[in-house]
């Protein structure tokens, strides 16, 4: 009998494993910037800074494959006869029993390392070496209901809470305790940090005061310009369909550049001052992000962890087969950014792919929370189909029921609500394009096609640069006719929703936040009739209201003069406006998208590209083309490379259907979406892309990667208008 026990230890001190061994990564792996960790804590994803700083990080050391320390076991013969060196019984697969490799490459059980390691020993008891990352089994108290329970980790199919957390700082008395990353999910997510008191403009310092005008509103406000296609339309002719273009651009900040005092304090100023946010991430990490996916994922929500201000919370829902919200909402300070990089690089992949249960988590972080940031935003990843959806009765999957998944705030009209948009993010060749667009679309927020995994920061990048950046809300732009025989036609807007009057005299176009020099352009077409007593005939009145986050206070503001034109009795040749021109080119760019994206769904991918064709001869006539306007040329490149990605339905299938999505969501919103992949696109015009968008995508690639000539660059996804040079 001891003979066989001794012979079932020298198995265990001389264990090979063949499955689930762990990897350690080193800095030649994943090298990165960070200055050292003054508090010594082991962690995967700290500070990112730019390149100069001189410091390289350790990037999110992600398992192969498994992306965890922890692992079932491969079934197989082998495997069977393997000896736990605690309790010397055999390391059998199954019979609900988790398997630990450590760094060391030796197996135990899960529950007998983890009852060895909680008396603080964080050391293989087989060869003593150091561990990083400490096997921990958390009996949590439920004491609202006054017992103790083992709260399960729904993606591991164990019988207690497995998981792996790296040491922390937090002590008691005087050892260090492994603090869980997980927590038992409370029934109501109000246990959301306390929002930062935010002090009235109009309280802080004289410096600011002096950027209110007498009415007490900010001197920086939305600028408004309106073109007309031409100046005048002659005294006994009529003209339907007449465009009429309304300009808007919201300001660069909240402050007055031209106001030394402010200028002097930079972005420290700018970044205090600006409305801070809510935003939650709801990240796929199901089976198919194992390994080099996980790790770029965790260290993108690194960077946008380290970009957060201490004003701003973040909240992280983690799902598979199912979803778990990884902490509550918590504000970005300096121990609010540890914890959050320290639960972010915990993550483990495994499992399907349950969209919709990610996003009810997701819904219920915002419903739930006791306070609330002036902005709010969800930011959705996945790479794969969900194998969770909603299906209908004759077994077939019903998209449109994702929308009782939302906020109610989304989808239902009510001047009260909060509009909460979810920017999604589909991720390689597998994901559904058609739902996270429709998602996306749903919510008010952006659908973006990330092709090439390793550009999932700089998309993330783009999309916080945004969000930081709000400067307006709550846009509305009002349309009223004046000369009494003008009749509204349409408000070409896109994606906005519109209200036009049944007398045709008014209309109204809901646009929501703008970012910091973000820009808007809406086509709206009149009918003009025959006037022959007047030598001008009064078009419109265009009206804007918004409320400035940060201050609260609503702004009224109105073009500078009413919508003219001239009314001659005969009348030569008239220039076309350039601006209406290009405006109008974009608009028939974008239904030839929407048009051929039918036409390649239905299996017809040859009249898909002959739409594309037409769109494309039909560009080169018009007077901005004809002038050789480089926004015409982007088009035309945009319509020609989606060509090239409906040439074979494999193609339209990996990529193409996701390339058009993205584009008719960047056009319909007016907002820059990501397309990254292979080509280089530094020719190429960076649209609707905001300075501060392109500041903070520009601080994404200044980090050092292993291998910067295999990075390909963010494109923006062709969106348009174009953005002018700096003034």
């Amino acid at each position: 009998m001891v003979g066989s026990k001794w012979t079932k230890v020298k198995m265990a001190l001389g264990l090979k494993v063949n499955s689930c061994i762990y990897v350690p990564r080193t800095e030649e792996d994943f090298p990165a910037l960070s200055p050292p960790n003054p508090a010594g804590r082991s962690s995967d994803a700290l500070s990112l800074s730019p390149c100069d700083s001189g410091h390289r990080l350790r990037m999110p050391t992600t398992p192969t494959p498994s992306s965890s320390g922890l692992r079932l076991p491969k079934h197989s013969i082998k495997s069977s006869k393997k000896i736990c060196a605690i309790c010397l019984a055999t390391l059998k697969p199954g019979h609900g029993h988790a398997i630990f490799t450590a760094e060391c490459s030796h197996s135990f059980h899960f529950h007998c390392i983890a009852s060895n390691s909680k008396h603080g020993k964080q050391s293989c008891p087989v060869c003593r070496a150091k561990w990083k990352e400490i096997p921990f089994q958390c009996h949590v108290s439920d004491k609202a209901h006054g017992r103790s329970r083992i709260s399960n980790v729904p993606w591991l199919q164990d019988d207690a809470w497995t998981t792996v957390v790296r040491p922390s700082s937090r002590v008691d008395g005087n050892r260090n305790i492994p603090v869980p990353v997980h927590a038992a999910e409370p029934r109501l997510f109000d246990d959301d940090d306390e929002v930062a008191i935010q002090q009235s403009m109009a309280n802080q310092s004289p410096a600011t005061v002096e950027n209110f005008d007498d009415d007490g509103h900010l001197n920086e406000v939305v600028e408004v310009k309106t073109y007309t296609e031409v100046s005048a339309v002659p005294k006994f002719t009529s003209h339907n369909d007449f465009s009429v273009l309304i300009h808007l651009k919201a300001p660069a900040t909240i402050f007055s550049r031209q106001n030394p005092k402010i200028a002097g304090e930079g972005l420290s100023s700018m970044h205090q001052s600006r409305a801070p946010v809510d935003l939650v991430a709801v990240l796929d990490v199901s089976g198919s992000m194992a390994g080099t996916k996980l790790a770029l994922l965790k260290r993108a929500m690194g960077f946008v962890i380290q970009n957060l201000g201490p004003h701003d919370r973040l909240s992280v829902i983690a799902f598979s087969s199912t979803a778990r919200r990884i902490f509550s909402l918590r504000r970005m300070s300096e121990a609010g950014r540890n914890e959050s990089i320290q639960a972010v690089n915990s993550l483990t992949s495994n499992g399907g792919t349950n969209i919709a249960e990610g996003l009810r988590k997701a819904a219920k972080v915002m419903t739930d929370r006791k306070s609330k940031n002036p902005v709010s935003s969800i930011i959705l990843l996945s790479d794969g189909q969900d194998t969770y959806s909603i299906t209908s009765s004759d077994g077939s999957r019903s998209n449109s029921g994702y929308q009782s998944l939302l906020p109610v705030s989304i989808y239902l009209d009510s001047a009260s609500s909060i509009r909460i948009p979810i920017h999604a993010f589909g991720f390689g060749a597998d994901h559904d394009a058609a739902l996270m667009h429709l998602i996306s679309e749903t919510s008010g927020g952006t659908f973006s096609f990330i092709e090439a995994e390793n550009v999932i920061q700089d998309a993330f990048a783009q999309c916080i640069g945004g969000l930081l950046s709000v400067v307006v809300q709550e846009l509305k732009v009002e349309v009223e006719c004046v000369d009494p025989l003008i009749r509204l036609n349409r408000l070409k807007s896109g994606s906005y929703k519109t209200i036009l009057a049944s007398d045709k005299r008014k209309g109204s176009i809901d646009v929501g936040d703008l970012y910091a020099e973000e820009e808007r352009d809406f086509l709206v077409t009149v009918d003009i009739p025959i006037d022959e007593f007047h030598d001008e005939t009064s078009l419109l009145h265009v009206r804007c209201e918004y409320r400035h986050p940060v201050t609260n206070k609503i702004s009224i503001l109105y073009a500078a003069s009413e919508v003219k034109i001239q009314r001659p009795l005969e009348m030569g040749s008239l220039l076309v406006s350039m601006e209406v021109d290009k405006q109008r080119n974009r608009l028939l760019s974008a239904e030839a998208m929407a048009e051929a994206k039918v036409a390649a769904d239905q299996g017809d991918l040859a009249s898909a590209v002959s739409i594309l064709e037409n769109c494309r001869n039909k560009l080169s006539e018009t007077v901005s083309a004809r002038a050789g306007d480089r926004l015409c040329l982007v088009l035309d490149a945009e319509l020609r490379e989606m060509q090239e990605r409906m040439a074979s339905r494999k193609v339209y299938e990996t990529s193409g259907r996701a390339y058009v999505l993205s584009g008719l969501s960047s056009h319909s919103w007016q907002r820059a979406t990501a397309r990254g992949d292979s080509t280089d696109s530094t020719s190429l015009v960076q649209a609707y892309q905001t300075p501060s968008m392109v500041d903070m995508v520009n601080l994404s690639q200044t980090m050092v990667f292993r291998n910067p000539s295999a990075r390909p660059a963010l494109r923006a996804a062709f969106s348009f208008p174009a953005r002018a040079q700096p003034r």
